[in-house]
């Protein structure tokens, strides 16, 4: 039987392996740069996200702000024109004023407004009316792209057979409800909270 050496010292250092080996320098530098590297390039990825996300989101609220301000402004610009309409108005040429009256409006105040046209045809005929509008004063209290609701003064002159036919002068308040009906804002509703008879 063959007797096998004794192990001596050096046999006994461990021989490097994979797990303990040191990677070469230039691969000891690739991999700690490019963890650096890697890491800034996902901060500025998130930054970049967030920049974008904070453009894109100012963008459409700044494009929303312009529409509504819009949609405000041609409520009101509406407003402004249909008041008038309401309060100027001469009995002896009541089919102009009720034509234009209802060619501005629209659901309920539409219905309203030609349900009730006989008997106000018939009142404003008998007590020889006559209204002219002398001021007009609007603003929006409330709207969007669809609906808005208006607050419109006008001030008046009215002569009647109790009037002796001498203009006297008046203002009516009102609040219309309006609707946007494919770019074309009519009235659908019409409130009068206060109105200031003439002067006897």
């Amino acid at each position: 039987m063959t007797d096998e050496p004794l192990p001596t010292d050096d046999d006994t250092t461990e021989k490097p392996t994979a797990e303990t080996t040191p990677a070469p320098a230039g691969r000891r530098w690739w991999t700690s740069a490019n963890r650096t590297q890697l890491g800034l390039c996902g901060a500025a990825a998130v930054l970049l996200g967030a920049s974008l996300a904070a453009s894109v989101f100012l963008f459409f609220e700044n494009q929303h702000s312009k529409d509504l301000l819009a949609a405000q402004q041609q409520a009101r610009e509406a407003a402004c024109r249909y008041g008038p309409v309401l309060a100027d108005y001469d009995s002896k040429h009541l089919d102009t004023y009720f034509k234009a009256v209802l060619d501005g409006a629209t659901g309920d105040w539409k219905k309203q407004f030609d349900s009730t046209s006989a008997e106000l045809r018939e009142v404003l005929t008998q007590g020889e009316v006559t209204s002219k509008v002398t001021d007009t004063q609007c603003a929006i209290r409330t709207g969007d792209e669809n609906a808005a609701e208006a607050i419109v003064v006008i001030g008046q002159t009215i002569s009647s057979l109790g009037t002796e036919h001498k203009p006297k002068p008046g203002q009516l308040s009102m609040v219309l409800r309006l609707h946007n009906d494919d770019g074309r804002w009519l009235v659908e509703k019409v409130t009068s909270p206060l109105t200031t008879a003439p002067a006897q």
